[in-house]
């Protein structure tokens, strides 16, 4: 498939797609995703916009989804492409609540790549892998000319167990639910920013890149009702909540005083010009809960390993046709979230 074509092998009434990440990465990725995947595969699974696809087999209930990782360049302080595509593969599995079991990993390979390159990042994937207690099941890896695979691309494919009556989704949230963030943000954007352009800060800015699944389990296992949960990737904190506003066509209210962004990312953000609310992150995530559970959730969140700064952060309004992200600022003024029409750094995983 090239940047204009898009094709389709299969009948799509026999094999319909069930799964596109819904990782933002701007406006004009969601135009991509609305305008020509969902309108070309469409059954449910794909209209619920959601981080995965919820399966039912007889009794049992599987969720299961997709993503590719392209991150330049392969190593950066707190991960490499390795433990990206397997931790943000269970991530989007974890968005679902599920219980991450299975991966498949789908390697294209660029002609010259060195061995121990490859090798590190394969040992990295086991690490991670064996960490979250998933097993790679399956895989695939193809070679193409020097020049046209900037090294390695990785593929990873995610099935896990959804045992519990939860349907979690965006379409699932109601009014006056709290929206909790489970930690800062930025940092990913950042760490891959300061390794690629050789940037250099008083101390090193790592990616928090790390599963989430064990978090959800916790906020399960604690019985509280979560209505939709979403990992901030690509279009960071901004475009998860248009999505999911869209998505659900309700009204939604943050606050941005109670948005964690640590001293050193947003001074990167500053003499930049980023906004923080729109870098990638790969190890936070939002969370729509009943108000009555909010403050419950949000110790177990800041239990949680790196969740020492989550925050109850906002909260959902009215249904409307057309709704709106408002942000309230600390002077009390309120402003639009939008989508950017692009991303502000690309190949950020």
């Amino acid at each position: 498939m090239d940047d204009s074509t898009l094709v389709c092998p299969l009948p799509v009434n026999r094999h319909p797609l069930v799964t596109i990440a819904h990782g933002g990465g701007g406006r004009l990725m969601h135009q991509l995703i609305e305008q020509i995947f969902i309108p070309a595969f469409n059954n449910d699974h794909l209209t619920a916009r959601h981080d995965g696809a919820t399966l039912e087999l007889g009794a049992t209930r599987l969720a299961m989804t997709t993503d590719s990782y392209v991150v330049q360049p392969l190593f950066f302080p707190g991960g490499d492409i390795g433990s990206l595509a397997v931790n943000g593969t269970i991530n989007d599995l974890a968005m679902c609540g599920a219980q991450p079991r299975w991966l498949s990993a789908a390697f294209i390979i660029e002609e010259g790549l060195p061995m121990e390159i490859l090798g590190r990042v394969v040992q990295s994937m086991r690490s991670a892998a064996l960490a979250a207690g998933v097993a790679l099941v399956t895989g695939d890896t193809k070679v193409v000319e020097r020049g046209k695979g900037d090294g390695i691309f990785i593929n990873t494919t995610g099935i896990g167990l959804v045992d519990h009556a939860l349907d979690i989704r965006p379409t699932s949230i109601r009014s006056g639910d709290a929206i909790l963030l489970s930690g800062d943000l930025g940092r990913h954007a950042i760490a891959i920013m300061s390794a690629r352009e050789g940037l250099s800060f008083e101390s090193t800015v790592e990616s928090d890149c790390a599963p989430l699944a064990d978090t959800v389990r916790a906020l399960l296992a604690a019985g509280i009702e979560i209505h939709c949960l979403r990992d901030l990737t690509r279009g960071g904190l901004a475009s998860a909540l248009v999505e999911i506003a869209e998505a659900s066509r309700s009204s939604l209210t943050i606050t941005e005083s109670a948005i964690s962004v640590s001293a050193q990312i947003r001074g990167a953000c500053e003499i930049l010009g980023l906004d923080p609310l729109c870098l990638a992150n790969e190890g936070r995530f939002i969370a729509f809960i009943p108000r009555l559970q909010a403050t419950q959730a949000l110790d177990i969140l800041k239990i949680a390993s790196g969740g020492a700064m989550a925050a109850i952060i906002g909260q959902v309004g009215d249904p409307s046709p057309s709704p709106p992200v408002l942000l309230t600022t600390p002077l009390g003024t309120t402003r639009v979230i939008e989508m950017l029409s692009g991303e502000q750094l690309p190949r950020i995983c």
